[in-house]
């Protein structure tokens, strides 16, 4: 099997994964899942697609990861995950649907408008 690669955003991270056949090892730039991502449930969200899929110790996974904070790039990396096994195999798709595995995330941060001091509130308003 050649490498097959697939792309994930959410937020301002961006996951670019790399996907092999192997024994289930997942490179996070150039260390280990549980290394980069110390947090349990960080863990879980980006194993959850193999672990839908039933595929969790098939395949080597090298991501390069960056911007965002740690949630962002988690649920970027299980974006990005998703659609590589998509590419590996079709009929995971109505699994990976139904869980929202394949919907991009389109939340971004509100600018900060000129005036206040952040994008909605106001300074407090005085009568007198």
């Amino acid at each position: 099997m050649e490498v097959i690669n697939a792309l994930g955003r959410r937020k301002t991270a961006v996951a670019r994964v790399y996907l092999t056949d192997g024994k289930g090892n997942i490179t996070i730039n150039k260390r280990d899942l549980k290394e980069y991502f110390p947090v349990g449930t960080l863990q879980y969200v980006v194993q959850q697609p193999l672990a839908l899929c039933e595929v969790l110790g098939q395949y080597d996974i090298k991501v390069n990861l960056d911007g965002g904070g740690l949630t962002g790039q988690a649920e970027a990396l299980r974006l990005g995950i998703s659609r590589a096994l998509l590419k590996v195999n079709a009929d995971f798709r109505p699994k990976l649907k139904s869980a929202g595995f394949l919907t991009r995330d389109p939340r971004e941060v509100e600018r900060k408008k000129p005036g206040r001091p952040k994008a909605r509130k106001r300074f407090q308003f005085s009568k007198r």
